[in-house]
């Protein structure tokens, strides 16, 4: 029986169980309840640049691989920066926008894209992507931040970039935050002891909560840290109250919480999703400017929170080369383009390889100035 292809306009339009069934459950983005939420309290919308075009493969009627993926107006929300080929497309005389996203919005965490216990339907997946593009007139389809075991389902047109990101790995069996110093230069395991000293000495205490135990109070608070940060920084908040209420409801073991409290107040908080054996740090905001606040809610209490939960992994969010001297170790992420017009794709190509190289020469510098007593080199 042959494949069909079927395009959805909203991931309600398939049953949870269907969709979860394509995927481990170790990432909790693409799961169904993560991007139907966003769809459902509002988050995505088509005036926000993002109209829901999620990709599926039936036999039959039972589903056998999909993608979640948007028609894109704009670049926001994606962490994977070609502001340059769309002013080169402009310069041509040629519409960048529309195009077509494969990935999860607002969230530059790396993750399974071509959802396929098959792995031979990926690349019916990719074919239906380009066919979209060919069909609908649109000038590019990228997938962004797929996992290193998904490389090889792209053919030689799906240009490849690579970024740099900064985890926490327990590679060597720490049992305490003591174990994971003790592994550190004395300079560097000196100054975390001192910033987290500092934290302490001014009066504020942590909570870490999970959905199930978060309060109405704990998610406005938590909230309105998020707005704060945005609106500190110029940018456009996409997620709202409902949403983080519809993750405590439906990923209430996978939604963890670190709230500050200062006199009865949470002055500081970070959003976190458990998966498989990671933890993955979303979102963070603070009332309050204290010394060291931002590193203990945003990483010490993370890094706690793993060690005490037996996780492998802690990813606190894209960039930031201070989080090297904190104990995370640079890793590369990736991303694949399929360009339309062959002489911007074949001049891209070129582009993007100079670019790799660079990122790659700069991870290398980087593992040199981990703070730990024998260093290593990326993976």
């Amino acid at each position: 029986m042959t494949l069909e292809v079927r395009w959805l306009d909203a991931l309600s339009s398939v049953e949870s169980e269907r969709w979860d069934a394509l995927h481990d459950g170790g990432n909790p983005f693409v799961g169904h309840a993560f991007l139907s939420g966003l769809e459902a309290t509002g988050c995505i919308r088509a005036g926000w640049g993002w109209t829901p075009r999620h990709l599926t493969l039936w036999r039959g009627d039972r589903l056998v691989a999909a993608a979640p993926g948007y028609l894109k107006d704009n670049s926001h929300g994606e962490f994977v920066f070609d502001h340059a080929w769309a002013h080169a497309h402009a310069q041509a005389g040629l519409d960048y926008f529309p195009k077509y996203l494969c990935a999860v919005p607002y969230s530059p965490v790396a993750g399974p894209r071509l959802l396929a216990p098959d792995p031979s339907h990926r690349p019916a997946l990719l074919a239906a992507m380009i066919a979209l593009c060919e069909r609908e007139g649109l000038s590019s389809a990228h997938v962004n931040f797929h996992p290193g075991s998904e490389a090889d389902s792209f053919g030689r047109d799906w240009l490849a970039r690579r970024d740099i990101q900064y985890h926490w790995e327990n590679r060597d069996g720490w049992r305490d935050f003591d174990d994971f110093l003790a592994a550190m230069d004395s300079k560097h395991r000196k100054n975390i002891r001192r910033e987290r000293a500092r934290v302490a000495a001014s009066g504020v205490t942590f909570r870490v909560v999970h959905g199930d135990e978060a309060s109405e109070a704990d998610l406005a608070a938590m909230h309105a840290l998020y707005l704060q940060t945005f609106a500190e920084y110029g940018n456009h908040p996409a997620l709202s109250l409902a949403f983080f209420h519809h993750l405590a409801r439906a990923m209430p073991r996978q939604l963890v919480l670190v709230l500050a409290d200062l006199d009865g107040e949470t002055v500081a908080g970070a959003l976190c999703l458990r998966g498989g054996d990671t933890l993955y740090g979303r979102y963070w905001g603070c009332h309050a400017q204290l010394p060291g606040l931002h590193f203990e809610t945003c990483y010490y209490q993370g890094i706690e929170y793993c060690l005490r939960e037996g996780l492998h992994r802690f990813e606190p969010g894209a960039q930031g080369e201070h989080k090297l001297a904190r104990g995370f170790r640079p890793r590369l992420v990736h991303s694949r383009h399929w360009v339309a017009h062959p002489v911007f794709r074949e001049a891209l190509a070129g582009w993007c390889r100079e670019e790799s190289a660079l990122v790659e020469q700069h991870a290398a510098m980087l593992a040199r100035r981990l703070p730990f007593k024998v260093g290593d080199v990326p993976a």
